[in-house]
């Protein structure tokens, strides 16, 4: 076959290699029609911040330049955004499950493309978590600090959450299952208590504490706190969320590599 004739063969390569915000809006429909999703990712911490972060007997008190209302419902919507963001990214596991990224590597959309497609999608799930608890808090009038920190904070819980949509997309290539919803369930909740998310560390023992430093979700907790809590700021917040960012990324990025391979 002559070089010509290959060449009108070939297909051509869309810009950004198929990456539409079109594409992704249809993503996040379809997200959003998962109902259990948005219950665990975004109503269940809402629900749980109306519970413990409008409890009079501490709601007031004191955190860093606020108060513990304030300080929970940060927590709750980082806890929501980590749920949102990897919930997200393992949605690729149903469709390595059902047969869909095998039809999609039939089309001109390039791998690269169809990760950040996934990504895009997950952080928007993320950030509707985290406008939902925020405007849970404003609609309370419970959480007290500066109008800065509302900001900071806020940003700090969506952007950070990106680790958990490598997470996602991490565990989503590894486990090809139906279940994989539920495991990343029971994991974000080991992380949560190893990171201090719910029970504060100092509530526990050294060696307990010196264990949680090295978990996922421990240094992001802190940096998003870290605004409102101020204090010392330690550089082994970011080391860690670092570190992790760079283990879920590399680990999704060499298993969607043999995954391509593969097909």
């Amino acid at each position: 076959m002559s070089q010509a004739r290959l060449a009108a063969l070939e297909r051509p390569v869309p810009a950004l290699g198929g990456f539409k915000l079109a594409i992704v809006a249809l993503e996040v429909r379809r997200l959003l029609r998962n109902r259990r999703t948005v219950i665990f990712s975004v109503v269940m911490p809402v629900i749980f911040f109306l519970i413990f972060g409008l409890n009079r007997a501490y709601a007031a008190d004191r955190f860093g330049v606020g108060n513990v209302s304030a300080q929970i419902m940060v927590s709750m919507a980082l806890y929501g955004a980590v749920l949102a963001n990897s919930n997200g990214g393992a949605v690729v596991s149903v469709e390595r499950l059902s047969g869909w990224s095998r039809q999609l590597r039939i089309t001109p959309l390039a791998p690269v493309a169809y990760v950040a497609i996934k990504t895009v999608t997950s952080m928007t799930l993320g950030l509707a978590a985290v406008v939902a608890v925020y405007v849970a808090g404003v609609v309370s009038h419970k959480p007290s600090m500066p109008l800065g920190c509302w900001a900071a904070t806020a940003a700090l819980v969506w952007v950070g959450s990106i680790l958990f949509a490598a997470f996602g997309l991490f565990v989503g290539y590894l486990i090809p299952s139906e279940n994989v919803a539920q495991l990343i369930g029971f994991a974000l909740l080991l992380f949560s208590f190893g990171g201090g998310l719910f029970i504060p560390l100092s509530q526990f023992s050294h060696p307990f504490r010196v264990l949680a430093s090295y978990t996922p979700l421990y240094g992001l907790n802190q940096l998003v706190h870290y605004p409102l809590g101020r204090g010392a700021f330690d550089w082994t917040w970011l080391a860690n969320l670092a570190v992790w960012l760079a283990a879920f990324t590399s680990g999704a990025a060499l298993l969607f590599r043999r995954d391509t391979a593969r097909h």
